[in-house]
């Protein structure tokens, strides 16, 4: 694409950024350009899927592997919760990764350390090899956590960006939903097997998929690339304005993953089980199929209700399914009305996953990938990233500990952050829907002139 369009892109004229792969053969853009436009985000989320796949994957398999490799909860605790610290380090390399080799390099990296991964969890006989597998795939999504919204948000138009790149939320929560069905019927190495099918579908597919647009301009021109978006922010701008947009990503990230989403999603299995042994199998089915159609639902949204009221309303669900949780073990540590805390327990987690699977999943990634201005995307995207998977290790590695010390104190703790989540929100979250990343920035800036 012509350094021209780029400039008059920039400068407002979003004509080509409504269809930003078009084809130049007049009668061939529309169809033309949704159709790869459409192909290029499925094969993005096929590393979303993958994401779901290995979070996914240490509930239903907890019982077996345990059994069969001799764990303690302690090393079958370090095991799930490892697969964080990967993320971390692929969350630190992620954004300079995908500036360095595009962001098609990174997803074809990140997929080969999936399968390296996948492979190694595969073979294990001990617990050493297990968790160097869990590593590894850790560090392939932790990339992919970063680069599939980013990559999707740079190539769609303004009018469907909310829903496509939620789609990158959807497919997590799929992928997440399979590995907990398909747990329940297959062995566990089977189901690590299974790992492999989003990584071999994510690099066949890169092979028919175009660069992100906005990147290929980048390195290509970068000086007037820079250039055109240093004047759109005010030659005035300094490192405040970047700093703000970080502290809003960070913070959503934050309250993410401290609503205790990994926690309860990594050993969901245990934790209705502690609650009665009727709450077990069918708590963990329902808790997998429940994720997919709501958050179906919330991509629906998305683009209608906007990002700020999806998210406030999400919390807020969040915060009441925990407390309902929380109360079930009060209840059942003071003996009291014993008959309903399984059933309490179940609609408590249930409500709780359906509410974060409609805003709280997906929004925080989604206004990561609008916020930041190009020239600090990468930087300021690893930051953000690396505080989600840094909050997620804390979370999954201490649930247990904290379950341990008290049930009801634990999804008590987990709804008061909640609750915390929306004056965050109402405090400092701009809304993003329906405009171009162009005109975030503009907005962004123009409010911190004022």
């Amino acid at each position: 694409m012509a350094i021209e369009e780029w400039k008059e892109l920039e400068n407002g004229d979003h004509g080509d950024l409504q269809n930003p792969l078009m084809p130049t053969q007049e009668e061939q853009q529309q169809n033309g350009s949704l159709q790869m436009l459409y192909l290029s985000t499925f094969v993005a989320v096929c590393g979303s899927f993958q994401f779901g796949s290995c979070v996914g994957y240490s509930a239903p398999a907890q019982a077996a592997i345990r059994e069969d490799l001799n764990l303690s909860l302690s090393e079958y605790s370090m095991f799930g919760s490892i697969l964080t610290i990967g993320a971390m380090f692929g969350a630190v390399t992620s954004g300079r990764i995908a500036d360095y080799i595009g962001r098609k390099g990174a997803m074809r990296m990140s997929a080969y350390f999936c399968i390296i991964g996948w492979i190694a969890i595969y073979l294990s006989k001990e617990s050493l090899s297990l968790d160097i597998g869990r590593v590894l795939t850790g560090y392939g999504i932790g990339v992919f956590s970063y680069v599939v919204p980013i990559f999707i948000a740079e190539i769609a138009p303004k009018n469907l960006r909310g829903r496509l790149t939620t789609l990158n939320q959807l497919l997590i929560v799929t992928g997440s939903s399979v590995a907990f069905l398909l747990g329940t019927i297959v062995t566990w190495r089977t189901l690590a097997l299974s790992g492999l099918i989003p990584c071999t579908t994510l690099l066949v597919g890169l092979f028919f998929v175009p660069e992100s647009p906005r990147w290929l301009a980048k390195v290509g021109q970068e000086k007037e690339f820079l250039s055109a978006l240093q004047r759109l922010r005010g030659t005035n701008a300094d490192i405040s304005t970047e700093a703000a947009q970080i502290q809003i990503g960070v913070g959503l990230m934050v309250f993410q993953q401290f609503g205790g989403i990994n926690g309860i999603g990594f050993f969901a299995s245990e934790t209705f089980a502690s609650a009665g042994p009727s709450a077990g199998k069918i708590g963990t089915i329902a808790y997998a199929c429940i994720q997919v159609p709501i958050t179906v639902g919330g991509v629906i949204l998305m683009d209608k209700s906007g990002r700020r009221p999806l998210i406030m309303v999400s919390a807020a669900g969040t915060s009441l399914g925990c407390f309902l949780a929380g109360a079930s073990f009060f209840l059942k540590s003071h003996g009291l009305l014993l008959e309903f805390v399984p059933v309490l327990v179940v609609v408590g987690v249930l409500i709780f996953i359906a509410f974060f699977s409609i805003g709280m999943g997906a929004v925080p990634w989604v206004i990561m990938s609008e916020i930041f201005p190009i020239n600090v995307k990468g930087i300021a995207g690893s930051i953000v990233v690396l505080v989600n998977w840094l909050g997620a290790w804390v979370v999954s590695f201490t649930f247990n500990f904290f379950m341990s010390w008290s049930s009801s104190g634990t999804f008590f703790i987990y709804s008061l952050i909640s609750l915390m989540t929306i004056l965050f929100v109402v405090k400092l979250v701009p809304e993003t829907k329906g405009k171009t990343l162009e005109e975030i920035q503009a907005s962004i800036d123009s409010q911190r002139d004022i």
